[in-house]
């Protein structure tokens, strides 16, 4: 029996506190003050408040249909750091119910981390990087880089293709609970995991302990660059930082195991913190197809591209390599396994073939 929960946020003039979309958003770039919309400011915006989220579960899964519109108010957008305007997108996402941790975390890459709660992705690298050379591996980090990159209140921009996405905490959302006091679920990362606000219980597996702000494991690394830009490491650059096991309260997937409201029993749950990375870099599990990034993906469009001229990156997994769910279906087999992947359009039967250095499911030829 298919088990749907369907989910429509209309949000209309009931107090002089509404909701509101970027277009006519009411925040400043950055800006440490937020207020909500006035009466006179909805009155004379042409765009009607809405966002749409529809959550399925079938099969196995929990299938997150969005239109990528926030449900709070934004940022104004064209504006001098982002010159793109919000716009509805068509995003179909799917992540397991019972996720399973890997062998060894994995990279994401460039693709989306995850999504909120109300299907704006979660999406914390960039497309800037040391002398626009995307090859350097020198890459801009979007609230520690120096560049004024049009982020709102809530941490968040908007891609060429009109997708507003979030590079750390979404304050629009939080900001409606009282997130200071326990732990909040805010999203769903790729591979299945929950994923929370940055206060939890300081005893992770106490629902009674302290309600405390708790902290990454990453320290911007000492000394100097050997390469690329040279210079002093100062969060500049992603590769600035550093994981330090037992540093702060999470793993270098920046998660913990432990209770939440949503999981008396315990889980494994990603943290996003209001310090590096933010938005975690890896994931557990093995993270889905859906949010890959690139022409025929169902999830977020290019990078964070500050012009139409930029290119993003090559279509596939993470970093442009194969599709996530090719590299899934050889997981613990040997060369020349028969292999399967599930993807939109049916079953697809393939070999575990190395290419490149990827291990993974190659579809056979018709």
């Amino acid at each position: 029996m298919k088990n749907r929960m369907h989910i429509l946020f209309c949000f209309s003039l009931l107090s002089t506190y509404v909701f509101a979309h970027g277009e006519y958003g009411t925040e400043d770039i950055q800006a440490d003050e937020k207020r909500p919309i006035t009466f006179l400011e909805y009155f004379f915006s042409s765009v009607t408040a809405k966002a749409s989220i529809r959550i399925d579960e079938q099969g196995g899964y929990r299938y997150i249909e969005s239109d990528g519109l926030a449900d709070h108010a934004t940022g104004r957008f064209p504006n001098s750091g982002n010159p793109h305007s919000i716009k509805a997108q068509d995003y179909n996402f799917r992540v397991p119910l019972k996720p399973r941790k890997r062998s060894s975390p994995m990279s994401i890459g460039h693709a989306a981390f995850g999504v909120a709660i109300n299907g704006v992705p979660f999406d914390p690298a960039t497309a800037e990087y040391w002398n626009n050379d995307r090859s350097s591996d020198w890459n801009i980090e979007a609230l520690t880089g120096g560049l004024n990159l049009g982020l709102d209140s809530s941490n968040a921009h908007v891609q060429p293709n009109g997708a507003y996405h979030y590079h750390s905490l979404p304050l629009g959302i939080l900001n409606r609970s009282n997130y200071k006091s326990k732990p909040v679920l805010i999203g769903y990362a790729a591979d299945g995991f929950p994923v929370y606000s940055h206060y939890g219980y300081s005893d992770a597996a106490d629902p009674n302990s302290e309600i405390v702000k708790l902290r990454s494991s990453y320290r911007v690394k000492s000394g100097s660059r050997s390469g690329g830009p040279g210079g002093t490491y100062d969060g500049t650059y992603s590769k600035d930082y550093e994981y330090v096991d037992g540093l702060g309260d999470l793993d270098q997937c920046n998660g913990r195991t432990g209770v939440t409201p949503e999981h008396s029993e315990g889980t494994y749950y990603y943290v996003i913190t209001d310090g590096f990375p933010m938005i975690p870099r890896c994931w557990k599990g093995s993270g889905d197809s859906s949010f890959q990034k690139g022409p025929g993906a169902n999830g977020p469009g290019g990078g964070d591209r500050r012009s139409q001229n930029q290119r993003s990156g090559p279509p596939g997994g993470p970093s442009g390599g194969p599709p996530q769910e090719a590299l899934n279906a050889c997981e613990n087999k040997r060369e020349g396994s028969s292999c399967s992947v599930n993807t939109p359009r049916g079953s697809m039967r393939g070999t575990c073939r190395t290419m490149r250095s990827d291990f993974v499911c190659v579809p056979q030829r018709r």
